[in-house]
């Protein structure tokens, strides 16, 4: 099943439109920020409900690598697994945070070592280690959506499968 937000994202990646994406990730309601409060022209604190990774995201540290996953792990958690990368690329090795395997195979996203991949996501610091939280997952022509421009997980509200 694929959501609106991730069949629309690589036609709005592709014309370069993040207001676009922007809006389209925020979804319905009143006022730019369709409801939902956020960093940016939103206000106040970036939090989905109960995702800490939303409390880490950074939307100034967004940035965008592209590599060679060399690694994938599904790592246990009290809210479920969730998929971990690690990434080659041309400037070194990158760890990634990408989210839940529910949502992954829902979206139809299958990762593997060997596939070339584009992420953009934003880079914080997990534990010590420098760590992409991904917004945005590419590889070949399918884009999924992740997290809006605020770090809010897209998954947030939908339970666990």
């Amino acid at each position: 099943m694929r959501t609106a937000i991730g069949l629309s994202l690589a036609a709005t990646l592709a014309v370069g439109g993040l207001a676009a994406l922007a809006d389209e990730a925020r979804g319905p309601g009143p006022g730019p920020c369709g409801g939902m409060k956020g960093q940016g022209p939103c206000g106040g604190a970036v939090r989905g409900p109960g995702a800490r990774g939303s409390r880490l995201y950074d939307p100034g540290t967004v940035t965008t690598v592209a590599g060679e996953v060399a690694g994938v792990q599904e790592v246990t958690g009290r809210r479920g697994g969730g998929i971990h990368l690690d990434l080659k690329t041309a400037s070194g090795a990158s760890h990634v945070h990408v989210g839940p395997a529910w949502f992954l195979k829902d979206e139809g996203l299958t990762l593997a070592a060997g596939d070339r991949v584009e992420i953009t996501g934003s880079q914080v610091s997990v534990n010590g280690q420098p760590t992409l939280l991904a917004q945005v997952v590419k590889k070949g022509d399918q884009a999924v959506a992740l997290r809006d421009l605020n770090g809010v997980p897209v998954w947030a509200g939908r339970g666990r499968r």
